[in-house]
């Protein structure tokens, strides 16, 4: 048995679940989620309480047990939580700025990057080299700080680049020198 799948979902207050066939909804205080689920599994709703359920021992239905449960506990954290990234700016010049769309940033490039926020997510630039990506939704909030990292991930020789809060680049030595 899954240890994470036979864990029961507390619905705190102010959340609404609903369970329409296999298409699961929750409303919350930050916004509305819904997502299909895969037919292998079962869910139920007593009362507070969201179960996951899965009929037989397939590793079929092994699988998504603990998966069904982590994403339906996500949805449910992000309404009334939200989910948060924080990356970081290293380098000569490299910055962001907050816009009406989302972010501008300079990167080393010879032009400025505009990066527009998707629905239901709030990019901020507290200070010119650290970022917040804000969001209910986990695997979107993930999506595009990642994406934000991809325009100049950290290189290994001066560490200059957008990197997560708190990833450690492993730098490497330069050139041996001459004589």
């Amino acid at each position: 048995m899954s240890r994470i799948g036979k864990k029961p979902i507390d619905v705190p207050a102010g959340v609404t679940v609903t369970l329409e066939g296999r298409h699961v909804t929750v409303k919350g205080p930050r916004g509305t989620l819904s997502r299909s689920l895969p037919p292998i599994v079962n869910v139920q709703i007593e009362g507070s309480v969201i179960n996951v359920v899965r009929p037989n021992d397939e590793n079929a239905s092994k699988a998504m047990h603990g998966l069904t449960r982590t994403l339906v506990a996500n949805m449910v954290d992000g309404v009334t939580k939200g989910f948060q990234k924080n990356l970081e700016i290293v380098g000569v010049g490299y910055k962001a700025e907050n816009k009406p769309y989302g972010l501008l940033m300079s990167l080393g490039y010879s032009h400025q990057i505009e990066v527009k926020a998707p629905e239901g997510i709030k990019l901020n630039a507290p200070t010119p080299t650290t970022v917040v990506i804000d969001g209910a939704n986990k695997e979107v909030v993930g999506q595009v700080a990642a994406e934000i990292r991809s325009l100049r991930p950290p290189e290994p020789y001066k560490g200059k680049g957008v990197k997560y809060q708190g990833e450690i680049v492993r730098r490497k030595a330069g050139k041996a020198g001459g004589k």
